[in-house]
């Protein structure tokens, strides 16, 4: 199966409207003032407030006007921004209308009222919330927000798998695009891996495409796990000699590792959990506790508001793909309506099924 799943361009008719794929049309909007007015500075002053341990005061000004413009806009096309946890603060506190992990952005969106999705984040994940709501129009801020875990893996590459292990079911990791959901039998998420790989009733599975993320839960199955070379190159990059010189350093510290990195570093970690599972730990610390959270660098920096009393240890990891999506494309992304996400319909079928037996898996 080839994926079809690249952006869609937009064009503008004669009147002025822009129109995507399926016909559908938009009215151009007037491309604002940038200017950091009384005004502006006003209405965002409460937006500050959350971000000002993370954003310089003068820097404020710089950011203010697209926050100020992006949520006038996104009401005018009555948008939804979806932003995951690793996007900047000025992004995740300041015009997301829903944040949180890639498949709790997915699932959210089919229950807003929006007409347009906004998808902060990165390709695979903007996929997903088609394949979700494929009535919707889908867009990502820039097409070239990719993932190195995702890119690790095609769908000829499973289906290789599939023929050179018979009989194996294949469980395949959200992070991964709609052209290898399609050739998976279910996905998973890194807090229901277990769960899933156990649903078969088998001794062998396959868990793809995160090597890491596979041998993390083989360590908690009984269930032999068959795993594929794929790496996030955020998480890759930590190490266990890192972590226990800050543990040398300060023994009270709480390290809390995402199971996408190797298992050395969860081996020395007080907590391995899923995105969700490592914001909910780190927000049961007490106050004055010093946590290091194992994972992309921003996502301290956005659930410090939720825990003022807990002291963020940073080995900062930024993921340069998350990073591509900017204030002002954001705002081009709703003047403009670019850059459209749209999935091939036989692939989206039988990817949205992979999703929907997990996400109809129970407990």
């Amino acid at each position: 199966m080839v994926a079809i799943n690249q952006a869609t361009n937009a064009s503008a008719d004669a009147r002025g409207d822009i129109t995507l794929s399926g016909g559908k049309r938009f009215k151009r909007l007037e491309r604002p003032s940038l200017e950091y007015t009384q005004e502006v500075a006003e209405a965002t002053a409460p937006l500050y407030e959350k971000v000002k341990h993370h954003i310089p005061e003068i820097e404020w000004p710089v950011h203010a006007p697209y926050v100020y413009a992006i949520n006038k806009l996104k009401k005018e096309r009555n948008a939804a921004i979806l932003a995951h946890n690793y996007q900047t603060p000025e992004i995740y506190h300041c015009v997301a209308d829903i944040a949180g992990d890639s498949l709790q952005l997915a699932m959210e969106a089919t229950r807003v009222e929006a007409d347009v999705i906004i998808q902060c984040g990165v390709h695979f994940m903007a996929e997903t919330s088609k394949l979700l709501n494929p009535a919707k129009t889908v867009l990502i801020p820039d097409m070239r927000a990719g993932c190195s875990l995702a890119d690790s893996i095609t769908g000829e590459d499973v289906r290789l798998l599939r023929e050179a292990n018979p009989g194996v079911p294949i469980v395949t990791y959200v992070n991964t695009s709609a052209d290898v959901k399609a050739e998976s039998d279910v996905c998973c998420t890194s807090s229901n891996a277990v769960q899933v790989v156990e649903s078969f009733g088998v001794d062998k599975v396959l868990l793809i495409p995160d090597e890491y993320l596979a041998q993390n839960v083989a360590l908690q199955t009984k269930v032999k796990i068959l795993t594929w070379k794929g790496h996030c190159e955020v998480h890759e990059r930590f190490t266990a000699e890192e972590l226990l010189a800050y543990k040398e350093a300060d023994p009270d510290i709480q390290i809390i590792a995402h199971p996408e990195c190797p298992t050395t570093v969860t081996a020395v970690a007080d907590f391995t959990g899923s995105t969700k599972g490592m914001i909910d730990y780190a927000l049961g610390q007490k106050p004055g506790a010093k946590v290091l959270l194992v994972t992309e660098c921003s996502m301290a920096s956005n659930i410090q508001e939720q825990a003022p009393g807990v002291e963020f240890i940073k080995p900062c990891n930024l993921c340069p793909h998350m990073k591509r999506i900017t204030l002002p494309k954001i705002l081009d992304s709703l003047l403009e309506m670019k850059e459209e996400v749209n999935v091939d319909p036989l692939m989206a079928e039988k990817a949205k099924l992979a999703v929907e037996r997990m996400v109809n898996l129970k407990n």
